[in-house]
Formats: structure tokens, sequence, C-alpha cells
């Protein structure tokens, strides 16, 4: 396929650009900067020039494609206001692109996050919560889905809260920024609560997999960690940059505290059985051993 991908040069989406490439596939990428447009040119992608918010571009790239898939969105997370101005934007994206690829039957592959479930792992079919801090971002999922009764072959790729590589990314990411600026590797609550993971890498062979097979109107999960608890993240994350481990309170973690807080361990079974895919790349406690002092 000729694919149009968008945030093609970031911790995901490069990988997944390298992942297309290699299984034969070839790829036109949003550029928003010349950087970014060198890199893709270096990759072997062909890069269009636009952002997110160039809804013209995007329906150019989806027009010249047999095959989309979305990975851009706008990474500030200080405060609520910058958190819903990134989440309108690629809402007006989806909608874009959607709407270019009516009746086409063309794959549609997007991100999503693995939803918490209180008491259990949440699975593939448990539905995705229109509430909190990224409510919005999960409507506009919905959205997307939903074109499949309008010959769109959509599906979400649900991400854990920590895509990782070399040390860096997500949330056990953003736990390191903390700890490097306060001096503290800490954790909110008491440390026991989950969050599933999963190695760059993996995560886009699984994106891979969804464009060429996955059903219209479905949800996989890119989880390969169904669950380590975050004191234990904090515990390699402190040792890495021998810093003492504590809790601290919910509110040293900004807009994404209550998320920080929420035990969320997830499940890929029925994405492993389905669509053949077996991660292969470190665990999370062990790529954060990469982490530099």
């Amino acid at each position: 396929m000729h694919v149009f991908v968008t945030g093609g040069t970031g911790r995901i989406g490069s990988a997944v650009v390298a992942e297309l490439l290699g299984n034969g596939h070839t790829v036109l990428a949003l550029a928003r900067s010349d950087a970014s447009a060198g890199a893709l040119d270096k990759a072997g992608a062909v890069p269009l020039r636009g952002d997110l918010a160039d809804l013209d571009a995007l329906r150019d790239g989806a027009a010249q494609a047999d095959g989309v898939i979305h990975l851009a969105f706008g990474n500030d997370f200080r405060s609520p206001d910058a958190i819903a101005g990134a989440i309108a934007e690629e809402s007006a994206a989806l909608a874009v692109l959607g709407e270019e690829l009516l009746g086409s039957d063309r794959p549609l592959v997007i991100v999503s996050g693995t939803p918490p479930v209180p008491g259990r792992a949440s699975t593939e079919t448990d539905p995705l919560p229109t509430d909190g801090p990224v409510g919005g971002r999960s409507r506009a999922v919905t959205a997307v889905l939903d074109l499949a009764s309008r010959g769109v072959r959509s599906s979400a790729v649900r991400l854990p809260r920590t895509v990782h590589n070399e040390g860096n990314g997500g949330f056990a990411g953003m736990l390191t920024e903390i700890a490097r600026r306060t001096g503290v590797s800490g954790y909110p609550g008491d440390g026991t609560q989950r969050w599933p993971a999963v190695h760059a890498q993996d995560a886009a062979v699984l994106f891979r997999l969804a464009l060429e097979q996955a059903p219209a109107g479905t949800s996989w999960h890119a989880v390969a960690d169904e669950g380590d608890k975050v004191r234990d993240i904090a515990a390699v994350i402190g040792r890495r940059l021998s810093l003492p481990v504590k809790p601290m309170p919910q509110e040293t973690f900004g807009p994404l505290g209550p998320i920080f807080a929420t035990d969320q361990p997830s499940s890929s079974t029925h994405t492993r059985q389905a669509l053949g895919w077996e991660p292969t790349q470190p665990s999370l406690l062990e790529d954060l051993e990469n982490i530099q002092s």
C-alpha cells in the first residue's frame, strides 16, 4: 500500500514508518518543519509539508493514499486548556481524514488509549471513558470507528500510557522528567496502581497489522506488559538517577495527576490471537535501565 502517515517523526511514528517501509509499503508522511521533512526523506518516506491544523494538507495526503495511519497529537499536558486544545485540533483532523475516505473501503488506523476498568485488566471490548481530562479524545475515536458503516475500514490501536524506547517515553518518561526536576523519584498514592506498557517498535508492528488486516470498526490493544506497579517504575528511575523514591501529592503531577493515580492494567490476549501480534522488545522495567543519570 501507499500509506499516508501523520506524526511520522515522533517516537512511535518513526518506528511505524520504518516498519511500513521494511514490509513493502511506501509512505507519504506529514512534515511540519524542514527538520521533519529531512528526517522522513532520510528514512525513505516522501514528506508532505503541513501540520495537523492544515486541513487541506490532510485531505491531499489522504486522497493520494491507499490507507492512512494517524499518529500526530499535541503533547503539551501542562494545563487543562492545552490538553483541550490538542484534542480539538485532533478531532478536526480526524473528521477531515474520515471524510476523504468515505465510501472507499480504505483503512484508517488511529491512536486511542487503553481504558481503566475497576478490578481487572481492560480488554479490547471495553468502552472508552468519555469523561475526565481526555474524554473528548475518546469521543473523537468513537466517531471514527462509527465510519465503518460508511465505507471506511476504520480501526483504533489502543496504546498504554507508556510507549517506551531506550528508557524514554510515555507516563514513565514523565515520571523521569519530574524526578530530574524535583530531585525525588515520586509516585502518587501508595504506588500499587498498575500501568501497562509497550515498546515503540512492538507498537509499530501492530499499527502495520491493523492497516493490513483489521476489520472495520475494531479496536486493538498494543499492550506488552499488562501492568507494572508505579512504585516499581519509580524505583528503577530513582536508582538510575541516584534519587530518593517516595510518594508525592497527586498535584505534583499536574492535570494528569488523577490518571497517574489510577489502576489501569490492560490485556492484549484478543489482539495477539486475532492479528498474530507478539511483542519481542524489552519490557518497560528492562528498558528503563537505559536512563542516563
